[in-house]
């Protein structure tokens, strides 16, 4: 099968399903933010987490968007993504989720509230600049991309042949 750079609405959709996991999955358990650190490590290991439970080859190299849109992610000269690799590149995405968890065990109000108002202005510019970089590079490649040397692909059908 070729393989080719994704393509950007692809890669949205891809984007909201797995948000849209991770916020189901925050809601889940509301209590002193269990449901954030649940949620933060869907997205920190997505791209590799179902593989590893299942071992089955359908879901390598694939979060569950990914796998819905046709796409794959890999490492540096194509490798498979695991979960150190995973880790590294969806960092600057599961942080917000990861520090609101630290921030649910603090006992002081008024600590919490400064501290989410300061966690809301930095989770928004990370996600500007990974916007910004997925719309502007020539391979597509996000700040999460660039720090774990991955690239996301666009994985093409087979084209049954004639005969």
């Amino acid at each position: 099968m070729a393989k080719r750079k994704a393509d950007l609405g692809k890669r949205f959709i891809a984007a909201v399903v797995d948000s849209l996991i991770a916020v189901v999955l925050s809601s889940i358990i509301p209590f002193r933010g269990i449901g954030s650190l649940i949620g933060g490590a869907y997205i920190l290991l997505k791209d590799a987490i179902i593989f590893e439970l299942s071992k089955d080859s359908a879901w390598k190299n694939r979060s569950i968007g990914k796998k819905i849109m046709n796409l794959e992610v890999v490492g540096p000269g194509g490798q498979d993504m695991d979960i150190r690799l995973s880790a590294m590149r969806n960092w600057p995405l599961a942080i917000g989720q990861l520090v609101s968890f630290i921030i649910s065990l603090v006992s002081y109000p008024w600590l919490a509230l400064s501290s989410w108002s300061l966690l809301a202005a930095v989770t928004t510019v990370i996600g500007i600049i990974e916007i910004v970089l997925v719309i502007t590079d020539p391979e597509g490649r996000r700040l999460g991309d660039r720090l774990a040397d991955t690239r996301v692909r666009q994985i093409a059908s087979e084209i049954p042949s004639e005969g």
